[in-house]
């Protein structure tokens, strides 16, 4: 991705503007990286069928995975879904990489899953005392319109927003937002903090010298990223000091993936799935878990099995994630995770309205938000740390890109969560599109390029909530092995995804009784009896199992049109 170098000062000292940082944090030596390019990476992410639910793999495992790839690999660690990362012996462009993956997938039944581990790189009316320097909160053609939502609500202590990023610093205008977060950076050299993963999220630092990360890399200063990110966020806002941010009361939840050259996907996926409170292997639970996850992060490849899962089972939580569309100016279907499913993917616009030049673009973008344009306004301010280095003093910084323009999106999503904390991911984003305003005449931004339109957050906490009935899908166990002529009650299931009350109903049935029971209550619902459910009422069904040995019965149960049935099948003997 296209990094720009511009320096902005202003009273405080405000630092040099980067448009995007690196993603994930990779384990690598104790030293750089040794990469002979950008598009390179040295670690495979492995799931073995037989490897399940543990911390290591057996040594012989090992020993085949090497025998069948020709790769002196080594496994390094489990991460989250019963994964597992190897590294490999050295670094070696995607192409070749792909090219190991197939070879061992070809030749190992064992592997339910191998890819690469990418290297994914960051993307840069309160009485405050520099609000009226932050065009993009309230600007008529560029900005967000926050005063109008601010006039209803300023935000929720009780909704988090996790900012998975380089870390932060304890700055003056932020600390009281952060709640404790967690390091995922699981290299010694890119962590720069002298161990890997930890509960400190602070940011040490991201400076490189010239040729660290790759052959021919430029060195460049401490970015400071996940801090520029979580001030726009949440900074402590209406203080009579420094900035505002978007969302005044919601909490902050550091976790850093990032830091020297970036970070692998494999760090990046761990964090984001603590984040939304789900479990990942070696690291205590996460005690505040995030309704939005912010992504100011990316990587130039389509979105991997890996990433697509972690979202999915995020989403399926409960959890928003917002990400970034990227900065090279292209389209965002080779940008991930912006191009996922189930992702809030933001374009970035300027003060006039228009895609930022550097912006990604396509039919994957949800929404556009400010993100700053040096060639035309004074791009996003937010807090920084003054050093170059090691930290320094808090200041404050003009930064531009995607990665400016995804915290405006995550923090209006957590003040629309503050209005009505039971929306979905899918209504939320119904939420942020539906009241969306349109790009002004002349502007290079269209529906087809930048989403459903600019990001209106003060329309957004107003409206009217459109009814719906269609919840989530959801699914029952199938049961085998069952007693003959018996009853066999179902695994509970919960409604989500409604705001409004949703029929209920025995769609189909096979067997002799089939009935539904919502919220453990005395009364068991026929087939033929519809009833209504609400958003998060817990639901199971039942039905008397076959006479006959060996026989299926089925009882297909309908909620909002969202069907799943359930299966029961007598012993053989």
């Amino acid at each position: 991705m296209a990094t720009s170098h511009h320096k902005v000062a202003i009273s405080v000292g405000f630092s040099a503007l980067g448009m995007l940082l690196a993603l994930q944090a990779s384990a690598a030596p104790s030293e750089p990286m040794g990469m002979t390019d950008p598009g390179a990476t040295n670690q495979l992410i492995i799931k073995l069928k037989s490897q399940k639910g543990v911390a290591a793999v057996p040594p012989e495992v090992t020993r085949r995975l090497i025998a069948n790839s020709g790769q002196d690999m080594a496994h390094k660690r489990a991460m989250s879904d019963d994964a597992h990362v190897f590294k490999l012996p050295k670094a070696a462009s995607i192409a070749d990489i792909i090219r190991i993956a197939r070879q061992l997938k070809a030749l190992d039944p064992d592997i339910e899953l191998v890819e690469p581990d990418y290297l994914q790189q960051a993307t840069l009316a309160p009485n405050d005392t520099y609000y009226s320097l932050q065009w993009h909160y309230f600007d008529p053609a560029g900005g967000v319109n926050l005063p109008a939502a601010w006039d209803k609500i300023t935000g929720s202590a009780g909704i988090v927003v996790a900012v998975a990023d380089t870390g932060y610093r304890p700055h003056a205008d932020l600390a009281a937002k952060v709640l404790p977060g967690y390091d995922f950076v699981s290299d010694a050299w890119m962590g720069n903090d002298g161990d890997g993963r930890d509960a400190d999220a602070r940011d040490p630092g991201d400076w490189v010298a010239a040729n660290d990360c790759y052959t021919g890399s430029p060195a460049a200063n401490s970015s400071w990223h996940g801090t520029h990110v979580a001030g726009t966020i949440g900074a402590v806002t209406d203080n009579g000091s420094g900035v505002a941010g978007v969302n005044w009361q919601s909490r902050i939840l550091p976790v850093r993936v990032l830091g020297k050259c970036g970070g692998y996907t494999s760090d990046i996926v761990d964090g984001m799935r603590w984040a939304a409170g789900l479990g990942v292997t070696g690291v205590p639970a996460n005690p505040s878990p995030a309704r939005v996850i912010n992504l100011s992060l990316g990587g130039a490849h389509s979105c991997s099995t890996t990433e697509q899962s972690a979202i999915d089972a995020i989403t399926a939580a409960g959890t928003a994630v917002v990400a970034a569309a990227g900065n090279s100016n292209t389209n965002v279907s080779g940008f991930s995770p912006a191009s996922c499913n189930n992702v809030i993917s933001v374009a970035a616009i300027n003060q006039l309205g228009k895609r930022a030049y550097y912006s990604n673009y396509g039919s994957l973008v949800k929404i556009a938000a400010p993100g700053g344009d040096y060639t035309v306004d004074s791009m996003i301010l937010s807090t920084l740390n003054s050093g170059t280095t090691v930290p320094g003093a808090d200041s404050y910084a003009y930064y531009q890109g995607t990665s400016m323009a995804t915290p405006h999106v995550s923090g209006a999503a957590a003040l629309i969560l503050a209005t009505n904390a039971a929306l979905s991911p899918s209504q939320l984003l119904a939420t942020i599109q539906g009241t969306a305003r349109p790009f002004p005449a002349g502007s290079t931004c269209t529906t087809a390029l930048c989403g459903a339109g600019i990001l209106d957050a003060g329309k957004a906490v107003n409206a009217p909530l459109a009814p719906d009935t269609t919840p989530d899908a959801f699914a029952f166990t199938a049961l085998t092995n069952v007693a003959l002529n018996t009853l066999v009650t179902s695994n509970a299931i919960k409604a989500s995804g409604i705001n409004a009350p949703a029929p209920i109903s025995i769609s189909a049935c096979t067997s002799s009784l089939c009935e539904y029971n919502i919220n453990n209550s005395t009364v068991w619902n026929a087939y033929g009896i519809t009833a209504t459910v609400n958003n998060g009422d817990t639901v199971v069904v039942r039905q008397k199992s076959s006479a006959k040995r060996n026989t299926t019965t089925t009882l297909t149960l309908s909620i909002g049109g969202v069907s799943a049935s359930f299966k029961a099948t007598t012993k053989r003997r």
